[in-house]
């Protein structure tokens, strides 16, 4: 099968070796997904904001595919603070109300930056 992968740019794709996304055959996977435009951090302290952000910018990568968040069949979080759960939520269900992906949400001690409060992954799998 065909592996076709999107990069974004970052000079940390090229140290660590990896990509904003990977798509083979029908599956695409989007790597962790932070609230980051260039080197700045989107909605410090607003976790609501933070997540809406990367889900549009996920949505943007599935967009570059050919497909859409309707493709989307796993969610994975990765959160500094669980208590936030309901505002985590909220974003969440924005773009996903009426999709219904299996989601994961787990609390971690912290991410790269401390003005990072969650992380996102998704799983996509184009039905055409």
């Amino acid at each position: 099968m065909k592996r076709e992968v999107l990069k974004s740019g970052t000079p940390w794709e090229d140290i660590v070796g990896y990509s904003r996304a990977v798509k083979i055959g029908n599956i695409i996977e989007v790597a962790g997904t932070t609230a980051m435009e260039e080197d700045k951090v989107i909605g410090i302290g607003n976790v609501y904001e933070q997540t809406h952000f990367i889900l549009s910018k996920i949505e943007k990568c599935l967009e570059h595919f050919g497909c859409s968040m309707k493709d989307v069949v796993r969610t994975r979080m990765y959160v500094t603070d669980i208590s936030q759960w309901e505002e985590i939520g909220k974003a969440h269900g924005h773009f996903f109300i009426g999709i219904n992906p299996v989601a994961t949400m787990v609390e971690v001690n912290r991410l790269i930056s401390p003005d990072l409060l969650i992380e996102i992954e998704v799983t996509a799998i184009v039905s055409n």
